[in-house]
């Protein structure tokens, strides 16, 4: 399944926990996916480079059967062995020229811009297909992440055309506010996955009002 480069980033944007057990990372994904995430981004940070690429490939094909675009985290090398629908690059990872040859023209490139706004419009000059921003509220996964503000959010919309993900301790109470503030994407990883109802989870945040 292929998404095209203005796929739109829209809704629940699921990230991965660090989850080692693969056959326990699907279950839990598909639960995400069932309760309405409409982008799933593959995140683990304590993987070796192998279960890194078996874990991608299981869920390349469990995106697929959903039609939900799958997106790497900082890793386009590991993207194209997947065929996945993108990268997502962070502050210290190869620049969006770079993922772009590496990718070609037909897949999302995201970057991380956590409360820069100079750093999202040089990501989109450089073609970035979205722009993430945050933290907006306490992480428990970033704990010491740089915190983003609604008025920046605002800001962004007003200047940018690329939708705009919002993450840092997203929770279902407080998406409405970032959406408000412009937020296309709430990018959540612990108010889904470390949920006891999983698909009920996500469901209460796919079900709010995204634009």
């Amino acid at each position: 399944m292929s998404f095209n480069l203005n796929a739109k980033i829209k809704g629940l944007y699921a990230i991965t926990p660090d989850e080692s057990n693969t056959a326990e990372l699907l279950r839990k994904v598909k639960l995400a996916l069932l309760g309405g995430a409409r982008v799933l981004q593959y995140r683990n940070k304590l993987a070796d480079t192998a279960l890194r690429l078996q874990q991608a490939n299981a869920l390349r094909d469990l995106t697929n059967e959903f039609s939900v675009p799958l997106i790497i985290n900082d890793d386009a090398v590991l993207a194209r062995q997947v065929a996945a629908d993108g990268v997502h690059l962070g502050g210290a990872d190869m620049g969006v020229q770079a993922a772009r040859k590496q990718l070609g023209a037909d897949k999302i490139i995201g970057v991380s811009c956590y409360n820069q706004v100079s750093l999202a419009q040089a990501a989109v000059l450089q073609g970035a297909d979205y722009v993430a921003f945050g933290s907006f509220f306490a992480s428990t996964v970033k704990p010491d992440a740089v915190l983003a503000t609604f008025d920046l959010l605002r800001l962004a919309r007003r200047e940018l055309l690329v939708p705009l993900v919002a993450i840092g301790g997203i929770t279902a109470h407080n998406g409405p506010q970032l959406l408000a503030s412009g937020a296309d994407a709430l990018a959540v990883i612990s108010a889904v996955f470390a949920a006891q109802d999983i698909q009920s989870a996500a469901q209460q945040l796919s079900h709010l009002k995204f634009s």
